[in-house]
């Protein structure tokens, strides 16, 4: 049995230090996901929060045939689509700029090729906002977070021919709209 394992089954038989650990191993990967997903470090903060309330109390219908984290990421995911849901306010350049800004400056690069790559970053979240959210999440999913499909398609709860076709669609849409955005 796995050090996990071991920390669920303790958790579910009231240990609440087991649990205390399951959230530490994972909430900063978690964060940095669902950061991806909400675009903003308080959204994504009190999405991490709500989905470990949620998954302590619900830890009893973790199915044990999965990964820990992508049932973990699946509340997660949930909860910030429930808050999109509700929200729908499209995010302003200033908060695009916000999230982009938080990113390591490379003493390597030049003064103009970190502008480069600035722009370049500014111009791939410009151009996400304004895909679908079934495609801007599967891009997220598969090539920031480098999901494999299986995950992806267990998150999601789609085959993972449906996560193929969908990625590709992605792709070709969001190369079509950084393309208009050029010219």
């Amino acid at each position: 049995m796995s050090k996990e394992a071991e920390l669920i089954e303790a958790a579910l038989q009231g240990d609440k230090e087991a649990f205390g650990q399951l959230v530490r191993t994972h909430q900063d990967r978690l964060f940095a996901a669902m950061l991806q997903v909400t675009r903003s470090a308080e959204e994504a903060e009190d999405v991490v929060q709500d989905a470990f309330v949620r998954a302590y109390l619900k830890l009893d219908t973790f199915q044990r045939n999965s990964r820990f984290f992508t049932w973990l990421y699946r509340i997660a995911f949930n909860s910030a689509l429930s808050r999109r849901r509700r929200k729908r306010v499209t995010m302003s350049l200033d908060q695009t700029r916000e999230v982009t800004g938080n990113e390591p400056i490379d003493n390597v690069d030049s003064p103009d090729e970190r502008m480069l790559r600035g722009e370049r970053v500014l111009s791939i979240q410009v151009a996400l906002d304004q895909l679908s959210d079934e495609h801007r999440t599967i891009l997220v999913l598969r090539e920031m977070e480098n999901h494999p499909y299986e995950d992806i398609a267990e998150i999601l709860e789609i085959s993972i021919g449906t996560v193929r076709s969908r990625l590709s669609r992605a792709r070709t849409q969001l190369r079509l709209t950084l393309e208009g955005m050029q010219q």
